[in-house]
């Protein structure tokens, strides 16, 4: 279930996370720290204030796959842009505003 370029790799096992319950779209890189998170939240009784440290660790992770997802679409959009001008070519006749 690994994702395939990414920098993280995956920690938790499928068996660790179907024991801790963890649904399916949050099984990803991040999830051997929602473990000890949603742990820690049962036993504190779901208080807000409580487990404040490993919902940042939690969320830090998410966010750092957030972002490197976002990089390499922006990648990919340029590349695609470079293969559409080259496909294009330098018009030999410039468009005018007016046109």
């Amino acid at each position: 279930m690994e994702v395939e370029g990414s920098s993280k790799k995956m920690i938790a096992t499928q068996e660790e996370m179907v024991e801790a319950k963890v649904p399916l779209p949050y099984r990803d890189q991040c999830a051997h720290l929602l473990i000890p998170l949603n742990k820690c939240r049962s036993s504190e009784f779901f208080l807000p204030w409580k487990c404040e440290n490993e919902r940042h660790i939690y969320e830090k992770c998410e966010y750092e796959l957030v972002m490197e997802r976002l990089l390499k679409m922006q990648k990919i959009r340029e590349a695609e842009k470079i293969r559409q001008q080259q496909k294009q070519g330098i018009p030999l006749i410039p468009t005018t505003a007016n046109t």
